[in-house]
């Protein structure tokens, strides 16, 4: 790994690793302690659904807000995992190990965490229900319970992944299938698919394909490769500008890319994948492969989709400039369970964390909220192993960059932002209440040009 002061020559780039050491040294003075299951309660003034990204980081804020006591949060799980560095576990740069860490750590201290499931949701009686029966009340709910793997869409999965040549980034169950298949691979077909649902990381599914290409250049097999990629979708990604780049890097490598097909059957016995016709229902192909990368179908939380805070497709449905919800003026949602209309990353879920407790905030007082969120999004495009095309954009689908140059421009200093910056911002900023998104760092820089 390039050393960080080799990348880091420019203005912009000291200027965010000097905000990161300012962070480091903030943090150290609020260190949050090992939390711990705790006797649960029949009542909290704030209760958090979910030990994600958007749970553990909004748990944060409250405890500061409100007070640790006055704060639960319901998470069943064990681990908490940082999942935007499973592109690169996918392709053999980063560890799994390094992606995780004890849900216990992650919680704030003093915030009770309720190691349970979340069965039933009740907003008409401000209660909830988990798997052992209880009932617990809440004044204020905050939902952050993600997204749903739904492998089982495809027929032949998840089971299929017992067999090798095939693997997925989306699971700390499979992300490490995905590098034993690329060591594997010796010739034939590499297919990566993007499915007909909404996803979280949009750019995951062709971030490892670009990983996969290099790797294979760089252990001589990339003649005797076919790289394919397979996707519902009618473009290869949402917003024109990183569009027209993606581009060029697919024409310039002799990548394939075919649009609106979508994976509805894995054959692992015989290495076939069939992908269906988005365009002409029915009509499906059969394409053998060497390697397969699956993104699975992702839906909304069942216990969310059954509930009366869904809308007609399941999701949270909340205000997209406030996150409150839109019949249920106590309860909020952030992250992937909504219906935000922007991309599901743990980068929106930051900017999303800053405006939502201002608009708790306000509520809390009887106000009504003023700060809006634009629908913020990032998407770091990895397309090599020490190169990144750094996409940031808003709800209307435009750019919204934070540093003074291109970013559509392949570069190492957001590759290594990526793999080292992030996480350590992850860990240090966003779980912890501190990290709201760049929209400061992007008025200093931006001034600073001007």
């Amino acid at each position: 790994m390039t050393p960080l002061v080799t990348v880091t020559s420019c203005p912009p780039a000291r200027f965010l690793a000097s905000l990161l050491h300012r962070g480091t040294q903030q943090a150290s003075k609020f260190q949050l302690h090992t939390g711990t299951p705790c006797a649960v309660k029949d009542y909290y003034e704030v209760l958090v659904l979910g030990g994600g990204c958007g749970g553990i980081s909004m748990s944060s804020r409250m405890k500061k807000k409100v007070g640790a006591e006055n704060v639960a949060i319901i998470e069943p799980s064990e681990k908490h995992f940082y999942q935007p560095l499973w592109t690169l576990v996918g392709a053999g740069a980063k560890q799994l190990s390094s992606s995780g860490r004890s849900m216990a750590s992650v919680i704030p201290s003093g915030v009770e965490w309720i190691k349970s499931r979340v069965v039933d949701l009740e907003p008409d009686k401000n209660c909830v229900y988990i798997d052992s029966g209880k009932e617990i009340s809440y004044k204020y709910l905050i939902i952050a319970l993600g997204i749903k793997l739904e492998f089982e869409k495809v027929k032949g999965l998840p089971e299929g992944f017992r067999y090798p040549k095939i693997g997925s980034n989306y699971s700390s169950k499979t992300v490490e299938k995905t590098w034993k298949a690329l060591q594997d691979f010796k010739e034939g077909n590499a297919i990566f698919t993007f499915p007909n649902t909404p996803i979280k990381c949009a750019g995951a599914p062709q971030k490892i394909m670009y990983l996969s290409e290099a790797y294979f250049r760089k252990t001589g097999k990339r003649a005797n490769a076919n790289i394919i990629f397979n996707t519902s979708l009618g473009a290869i990604f949402g917003v024109k500008k990183y569009a027209d780049a993606l581009e060029e890097i697919i024409k310039a490598r002799g990548l394939k890319v075919n649009y609106r097909e979508n994976l509805v059957e894995v054959r692992p016995d015989k290495h076939e994948a069939v992908f269906e016709n988005l365009d002409q229902p029915g009509e499906t192909r059969v394409i053998s492969y060497e390697m397969l990368h699956v993104t699975p179908p992702m839906g909304p939380p069942d216990v969310v989709r059954e509930s009366p805070v869904a809308d007609a497709a399941g999701w949270v449905d909340v205000d997209k400039e406030t996150l409150q919800h839109k019949k249920y003026p106590n309860i909020f949602g952030i992250g992937d369970c909504t219906n935000l209309p922007t991309s599901k990353t743990a980068a929106a879920i930051a900017a999303q964390s800053g405006i939502l407790d201002k608009t708790i905030s306000k509520i809390m007082k009887n106000e009504k909220p003023i700060n809006k969120y634009d629908g913020y999004t990032s998407c770091p495009l990895v397309t090599n192993y020490n190169r990144v095309i750094l996409a940031e954009f808003d709800y209307s689908a435009q750019p919204l960059e934070t540093f003074p140059f291109d970013q559509s421009k392949e570069r190492l200093s957001m590759y290594v932002m990526k793999a080292d910056m992030m996480p350590f911002l992850y860990w240090n900023g966003l779980l912890k209440g501190y990290w709201g998104g760049p929209a400061i760092l992007r008025k200093v820089l931006h001034l600073g040009r001007s």
